[in-house]
């Protein structure tokens, strides 16, 4: 099992139908030694609906590039931990964003990241 630091942010990128790579930096953090991740437009981001329809999906970090999986949450007991620990990490820097990530429509797309595995090289 793969172990993620505490990156200040990721670089999670989803592969298109067509088979394109986007990027996109986000915010994740770190709860009971599992990482989660939120999208701050909620539903509407398009990285946020390519995951729900089964993209391929893989993060960048300071350890490599790494396929994962993402599983929504909906738990109401770990999703207010997540939202302590957005405002933890955060919150000093970022107070307005903060407050669009620990929203009602971004905590809905709380999605932990599983499945983690690392990989040498991933074609670009």
């Amino acid at each position: 099992m793969y172990t993620f630091e505490d990156p200040m942010e990721i670089i999670l990128s989803t592969r298109h139908a067509d088979g394109r790579w986007s990027a996109r930096p986000l915010w994740m953090v770190l709860v009971d030694g599992r990482a989660y991740v939120r999208s701050a437009f909620g539903r509407r981001s398009a990285w946020y609906r390519r995951v729900l329809g089964r993209a391929d999906v893989r993060i960048a970090a300071a350890s490599g590039r790494l396929p994962v999986a993402l599983r929504p949450v909906g738990d109401p007991g770990p999703v207010r931990r997540i939202w302590d620990a957005y405002r933890a990490k955060y919150g000093l820097c970022r107070p307005g964003s903060v407050v669009s990530v620990n929203g009602p429509e971004a905590a809905a797309t709380t999605l932990c990241l599983t499945d983690a595995g690392q990989v040498p090289q991933l074609p670009a």
